[in-house]
């Protein structure tokens, strides 16, 4: 058994698990001897959670430069993955039934850990030197830390912060899941009204279609029946048939009662397809995209999909772990390929239940489950109302608009309005976080003024990244001809984007007021009541669950389209046909990613806000400099733009390789991206839960939990000079 030191006893006592495995023994004992795999595993998702908030957020892992609830974490994904066996977790179950002390159970799980997890050669601990020696980087000890009596924001990291020459499944997935499962609430009753409610005439039309669908001689519905042509066996091919047929058919009885999208929208059905516009090979099972009915067997992009959807044959995989992180998959796709997506609605259909799905910069909210045979009105307005949606309804901003095919977005600047010509540049790929996007741009009949524009979704708490490179502009008081920092991005405007006259944040503006209270979170656990092993919603195909008929909520009509105004300047199992239930096998060696997983985010949620940067002066990536001395201009005069910032009281703390550009003439580089920014003299933290940086930039004092000071982005600009070496591999020639 691992031996636990000192301070490790120390904090187990100070954090002792209490009555939080009380559940969890409730619940195996009921459902031992007769445990399948898979409940155990739903079983295991609570041992895991429970204890690991506060404890494992103070214990040290054994393997990595992370708390000891990573660890966990990726313990949990492997065994959902089915890449580390369930065996492995024996002793730790006979542990906790047997309610053994504090320290026992915690010793058993490093034993765990160190049995499933081999340590990444590139997160390595560094052990001590046998003789006095240099150190690379050195510890920092010989430094004060700015605001050392301030509590710093927590740093996690998510998919949007992964920097790699590929991107694979292998690598994304662990992240992604974890990303989603700490930002997830499930069967909140409000979502159908929240964003079915908004679209006009959408309960007349859905009335008129689904009384349509059971006349007579012919009906397609019989109540005590449901749809006649649904393939019981649920088998995938069959069921898009199916899907592919009512679509059509809800088009053309809506059309001979008079009613008509404003848009025609297809039905997309090819599963074995990988669509374009994808880093990783990504197939979709089903979605709504734009295009005519006719032109479904057009090669679909990612940038064409408007509402995702995943199937299942069986209905115990319905918010199953392998289904969430599917239909989550299609979702970051999305909000890649569609640089104006604000969020995105999605559905999972496993077996004949269907879920739907909203997907935003919080996180993911689904609603309860319905089956389709038992509530076919509520079938019928779900299909109808991703086919009649207006785009701000679907989630695209309504304050960037088109003008002959160039988008543009109009601004307040001065004593009047501008209009900004966009062009797409780059979009973080990811589901919760700042989602940040950049376009190159000009003002309206200025081309040669070029411009920088930054959108990102930020925490309230944060301090305006705009206020600070605002203060960056101001002209120095000793040489009013010079401005107080240079090297850094220079200053044109900013904005808290508004829709018609609210801001546009994710609480209000997105999710309508909804309350995560009224959901849950199947993986921390909220509820009390211990929830079913495959399902939280139903407890058979043909149990006649209910959920709300469809209809125009009071919440309902289109939002105005409105200017932007400013405010203050593992493998997935595909329509399995059955739940298997199976003995445990022997464990074998598990296949584990290097890939280091976020800790978990604070239970509290908060809300994040549409902000919006302009800049003036376009850069260029350092790895397109034309040499490497270039290339390492560029580095130094970032390292000056950081020590001017930090002479004018404000430290980046973001130093990365995305945030530092080399100008067009190759003969300096500057700054940008002053997101996680801080003015040196705060009394206090912002309040955010958790800032996300580039793990690979950070600087190891930093990744282990010392309050961040300036010799902590020196060392981030040690490690990107490393990352040159690393990857550049000379003019025009592919990266190593």
């Amino acid at each position: 058994m691992a031996q636990l030191s000192d301070s490790q006893l120390a904090t187990i006592s100070d954090h002792p698990i209490g009555d939080a495995l009380n559940s969890f023994r409730t619940t195996f004992k009921s459902a031992h001897p007769h445990i399948s795999v898979r409940v155990g595993l739903d079983r295991f998702e609570q041992l895991v959670t429970e204890p690991a908030h506060p404890t494992a957020a103070f214990l040290r892992s054994r393997i990595r430069l992370t708390p000891l609830r990573s660890d966990l974490a990726l313990l949990y994904a492997g065994l959902s993955s089915n890449e580390t066996n369930f065996t492995y977790t024996a002793q730790l179950l006979r542990d906790v039934v047997a309610e053994k002390d504090d320290p026992t159970i915690w010793a058993t799980v490093y034993d765990l850990i160190r049995q499933t997890q081999p340590a990444p050669a590139s997160a390595t601990l560094p052990t001590v030197p046998t003789r006095p020696g240099p150190e690379t980087p050195p510890k920092s000890t010989t430094f004060t830390p700015i605001a050392s009596q301030v509590k710093q924001t927590p740093i996690v990291s998510k998919t949007g912060g992964y920097i790699a020459t590929t991107e694979t499944r292998t690598e994304i997935d662990p992240i992604l899941k974890f990303e989603v499962e700490q930002n997830l609430i499930v069967d909140h009753p409000g979502v159908f009204d929240a964003f079915f409610g908004r679209v006009a005439q959408l309960s007349d039309v859905a009335a008129a279609v689904f009384d349509a669908c059971k006349a007579v001689p012919a009906p397609m519905y019989i109540d005590s029946v449901g749809w006649t042509d649904w393939p019981q066996d649920c088998n995938q091919a069959d069921v898009l048939g199916f899907l592919r047929h009512h679509i059509d058919k809800f088009m053309s009885l809506a059309s001979d009662h008079g009613f008509r999208p404003a848009q025609r929208r297809r039905c997309v059905t090819a599963p074995d397809q990988p669509l374009e516009g994808s880093t990783a090979k990504r197939k979709l099972d089903v979605g709504i995209a734009r295009g005519e009915p006719e032109h479904e067997e057009v090669p679909c992009h990612w940038s064409h999909i408007l509402v995702p959807g995943e199937l299942k044959s069986n209905w115990r995989e319905d918010n199953h772990n392998d289904t969430r992180l599917d239909i989550s998959r299609y979702a970051r796709e999305v909000f890649h390929a569609q640089d104006t997506r604000r969020f995105v609605l999605g559905f999972t259909l496993c077996g004949s239940l269907m879920r739907l799905w909203e997907f935003d910069r919080l996180g993911v909210l689904a609603s309860k489950s319905f089956d389709i045979n038992s509530e076919g009105h509520m079938f019928v307005s779900v299909i109808l109302g991703y086919l009649w949606m207006s785009e701000e309804e679907l989630g695209f901003d309504p304050t960037i608009m088109e003008d002959n095919g160039e988008k543009y977005m109009e601004i307040e600047r001065g004593e009047g309005v501008e209009r900004i010509y966009i062009k797409h540049m780059m979009r973080q790929r990811s589901i919760a976080g700042r989602a940040t996007t950049c376009w190159t741009g000009y003002v309206k009949g200025k081309p040669g003024n070029e411009l920088v524009i930054k959108d990102s979704w930020q925490y309230e708490e944060y301090p305006e990244e705009g206020l600070l490179l605002k203060e960056a502009a101001e002209p120095r008081v000793d040489d009013p001809t010079k401005l107080k920092v240079e090297n850094v991005a220079q200053y044109y405007h900013h904005e808290t984007v508004c829709i018609g006259d609210a801001i546009d944040d994710v609480r209000e503006s997105i999710r309508r007021g909804l309350d995560d209270a009224e959901g849950r979170n199947p993986v921390r656990q909220r509820r009390s009541t211990a929830p079913s092993a495959t399902t939280s919603a139903v407890t058979s195909s043909n149990s006649g669950l209910r959920s709300g008929r469809g209809g125009n909520s009071s919440r309902g009509g289109s939002r105005g389209r409105g200017r932007s105004k400013s405010r203050g300047g593992g493998v997935s199992r595909k329509r399995s046909s059955s739940n298997v239930d199976g003995l445990m096998q022997p464990p074998q060696k598990p296949k584990r990613s290097c890939s280091d997983l976020p800790a978990e985010e604070d239970v509290a949620r908060r809300n994040r806000v549409h902000r919006r940067v302009m800049t003036c002066g376009v850069g260029k990536e350092l790895w397109e400099a034309s040499s490497l001395q270039a290339m390492l201009t560029g580095l130094l005069g970032a390292v000056k733009g950081h020590e001017s910032l930090f002479n004018a009281g404000i430290l980046h703390r973001d130093i990365s390789i995305g945030n530092v550009l080399l100008n067009k003439t190759e003969d300096d580089g500057f700054l940008i991206d002053l997101d996680l920014a801080i003015k040196t003299d705060r009394q206090k933290a912002s309040g955010a839960p958790n800032r996300t940086g580039t793990k690979v930039f950070m600087a190891i004092g930093a990744l282990h939990g010392e309050d961040h000071s300036f010799m902590h982005d020196l060392e981030s600009f040690f490690w990107l000079l490393f990352w040159i070496c690393t990857h550049w591999n000379g003019v025009e020639k592919r990266q190593v």
